[in-house]
């Protein structure tokens, strides 16, 4: 299957003031589907032509830059877009409260946890809600890598790379982190994707 790039679930406005237009414009319609087109280039005769992007990126990992690189950060943005909504934020499903307290200890735990896991990631990456072995952890990965490759299930996960966020909080990581989890989180398809466990 060959990527195309996904439209946005919401208008290019919709995450104001926390995200604004201009980055959503260039985050998407210009990293993202740079991702697209070069991973579709790199895939061109490689041996997970024709396979799943779950495949792709589990299988190119460690063995093929180009199409890990870009198959990385396309199922990556793919969610990244829906773990956002505007209004975002708020009451979490009871299901992943629940898990969240289980394997933290309360729900602010949790999220100072995520954002810590993003503040601390050197460069480029992303921080995650990943699902492994039964239990929520907070993790982070660098560049386009995520916890599949890792033996984990991803249900949150957070762009830290700057194109995520300069245009907005310029080099504030910790205040468009914190924005993030406290007005933009789609706490809906976490609970959907943690469903799929």
């Amino acid at each position: 299957m060959s990527f195309t790039l996904p439209n946005l679930p919401y208008a290019y406005d919709a995450l104001q003031p926390y995200m604004s237009r201009e980055t959503l414009e260039y985050h998407h319609d210009k990293h993202h589907l740079a991702y697209v087109n070069n991973g579709n280039n790199a895939l061109k005769g490689a041996e997970w032509e024709g396979k799943s992007l779950e495949d792709i990126v589990k299988g190119s990992f460690g063995k093929n830059a180009a199409v890990f690189n870009n198959a990385g950060q396309h199922y990556n943005h793919i969610h990244f877009w829906k773990w956002m909504k505007p209004g975002g934020g708020g009451k979490i499903p009871g299901e992943v409260e629940k898990a969240l307290v289980e394997s933290f200890g309360s729900v602010d735990k949790a999220k100072e946890d995520l954002i810590q896991a993003g503040v601390t990631q050197f460069g480029s990456g992303w921080c995650w809600l990943t699902l492994k072995d039964g239990k929520v952890q907070a993790t982070k990965t660098q560049n386009g890598e995520n916890p599949l490759v890792h033996g984990g299930k991803p249900i949150l996960g957070i762009d830290v790379w700057e194109h995520s966020y300069y245009i907005d909080y310029r080099n504030r990581r910790p205040d468009y982190l914190k924005a993030w989890v406290d007005h933009l989180v789609n706490w809906e398809y976490v609970a959907e994707l943690f469903g799929q466990k």
